[in-house]
């Protein structure tokens, strides 16, 4: 966790910041940090990142805010012309993360803030991070949504399970309470919400920014009526996915899946599969417009997959030890499979 010194700096940075901008990861720990910190701040707009690295493709929303402080929540690597262009405005830089990132190349401007580098190194989500400085109670529900959605169980679930007994389970697998509890459906219905068209996930949001507590989320009404829509239809998709992964996998130590639509859920299908099938290592791969978009998981699968993409010109690749996004040409797909198994011993 971020030592207490880091935790009053970073709430000295947000107290100073009259109009804070966020850019936070595409996905339900980024989200719910972001949502912590509104709530708490009570000011500042965010923006979702569903690119890596965050890049100049989302400097335009400086232009729009005109900020005097931008935080950076839970994205794993940012561009050098996205910091320099941000310090030529005279921008204060605040970066939360939880990646492995390589401190030499973030310039000394940037207040860089991750558990990675303490003494006392520890993983967790940036959500949870958020939560230590912000120290709102009342949002604990939040805190929930975001962890478990990263395989991360927080110390406070048990506090939740009394505050909300019929919203979880006891169990002490993240995963489970996601695919097996209420909080799990509300988390993984603001997962699928951030797959919506722009306007929609503002909406979902600004919705979230005002939510007194969970059962307001989960009861479908006017406010929330397209999240609730939009979860329906993308999940039985979802579950269709599912089936003919489950369907297409024999045996073996890695589960290889492709397939290809308007709507990549690679990251939602991957880490269902993972829950299923646990030891195994997991490969969901989405084609589209030549390229694809790889989501792995597995025990200690980066060191391997890295490895592997160093076989393939343009390829990109990063994330955590277990769990891991990457990206190749389409007609590369076969090579990097039978590479990979190879690297595994499959």
């Amino acid at each position: 966790m971020l030592t207490e010194k880091e935790n009053e700096e970073i709430r000295e940075h947000l107290d100073r910041a009259q109009n804070p901008l966020f850019y936070f990861d595409n996905d339900q720990d980024g989200l719910c940090s972001y949502l912590l910190i509104r709530r708490f701040l009570e000011r500042g707009n965010g923006v979702p990142v569903k690119t890596s690295p965050l890049d100049m493709s989302y400097f335009r929303r400086i232009n729009e805010f005109e900020p005097d402080y931008v935080f950076i929540l839970d994205q794993p690597s940012v561009s050098t012309e996205f910091f320099e262009a941000l310090h030529e405005k005279n921008i204060s830089i605040v970066w939360i993360d939880h990646h492995d990132n390589d401190l030499d190349t973030i310039p000394d401007y940037v207040n860089y803030y991750n558990p990675l580098f303490n003494e006392s190194k520890t993983n967790e989500p940036v959500v949870d991070l958020c939560y230590r400085f912000v120290n709102r109670k009342e949002d604990l529900w939040l805190l929930i949504v975001g962890c478990i959605a990263d395989k991360y169980m927080p110390e406070e679930y048990s506090d939740f399970l009394k505050k909300y007994p019929d919203l979880g389970i006891n169990s002490k697998s993240p995963f489970e309470i996601l695919y097996n509890s209420e909080i799990g459906k509300m988390s993984r219905m603001i997962g699928t919400g951030l797959k919506d068209r722009t306007s929609l996930v503002m909406k979902m949001i600004r919705f979230l920014i005002k939510a007194r507590n969970p059962y307001e989320v989960l009861e479908e009404q006017i406010d929330n009526h397209e999240m609730h829509k939009n979860f329906n239809k993308i999940d039985e998709r979802l579950q269709k996915y599912l089936k003919k992964a489950r369907e297409e996998y024999s045996e073996g130590k890695v589960l290889f899946f492709t397939y290809s639509g308007a709507t990549s859920m690679s990251a939602d299908i991957a880490n269902r599969l993972s829950h299923d099938y646990p030891g195994k290592v997991i490969v969901v791969a989405f084609i589209r417009e030549g390229r694809v978009n790889l989501s792995i998981r597995g025990k200690g699968v980066r060191e391997k997959v890295l490895k592997v993409l160093e076989f393939f010109p343009l390829s990109t690749g990063g994330g955590h030890e277990d769990a891991v996004g990457a990206q190749i040409d389409s007609e590369q797909l076969g090579e990097f499979e039978k590479k990979l198994k190879e690297e595994i011993g499959d």
